[in-house]
């Protein structure tokens, strides 16, 4: 497993003059009816954009200025800068794991062979995952992850938190903040979790697990 994000998230490999708001590689209505275009367009399109514009005040002049975001996530203290980069960092990741509805593919090869020697099968991951999500008080995220040594664990994050942080790297990860899921599903968050297994790229995933 590798210990560096530079390959998942693809941003300049020299100083950042500035951080932009990441492409989405499908449509805004793609992820319909797991995700409504209405959903997409306030959760890409206001609230990552509110991080992306927030992290460029925030940087200039700062001892972090011109760093990748996974390295602020690494180094920044608590605090403004570091809630800031971590959700730029976790939505970027969060987009890039999904696909259309209408080209979803079930999981095979090396995913289905470490989702099983993991958790058993992947129903169990799937649910291990989503009682993970079920499980956050308030704003966080639950993320699949591996350990330098390619194990593969599931950690909870509190607010805007990564497992970068802790030397873990991100491969799967569910959003539990009231933006992502409230318009579309009202009080009942469980049916937005259990969705999301219907528009996940079990390619990218494999690509994560890979590196």
């Amino acid at each position: 497993m590798c210990t560096t994000l530079i390959s998942i998230i693809i941003m300049a490999t020299t100083k950042v003059a500035a951080y932009t708001l990441p492409v989405l590689p499908y449509p805004s209505d793609a992820l319909e009816p797991i995700i409504s275009e209405e959903t997409i367009k306030n959760h890409h399109g206001k609230h990552l954009a509110a991080y992306v514009n927030n992290l460029n005040k925030l940087i200039p002049d700062s001892e972090y200025e011109g760093l990748l975001v996974e390295e602020i996530v690494q180094q920044a203290a608590d605090g403004p800068i570091y809630n800031n980069a971590g959700q730029v960092m976790n939505h970027r990741l969060y987009f890039e794991q999904f696909v259309p509805v209408s080209q979803y593919k079930a999981p095979n090869g090396r995913v289905i062979n470490a989702l099983n020697y993991h958790f058993g099968n992947i129903e169990a991951f799937k649910k291990q995952m989503t009682d993970a999500a079920m499980s956050v008080f308030g704003s966080g995220w639950v993320w699949l992850a591996a350990d330098a040594e390619g194990r593969l664990l599931i950690v909870t994050e509190p607010g805007g938190g990564n497992p970068w942080r802790r030397g873990l790297t991100p491969i799967l990860g569910i959003d539990c903040w009231e933006h992502s899921w409230y318009l579309d599903y009202a009080f009942d968050k469980r049916a937005h979790y259990d969705g999301l297994w219907k528009i996940i790229n079990w390619d990218v995933i494999d690509n994560r697990m890979s590196m």
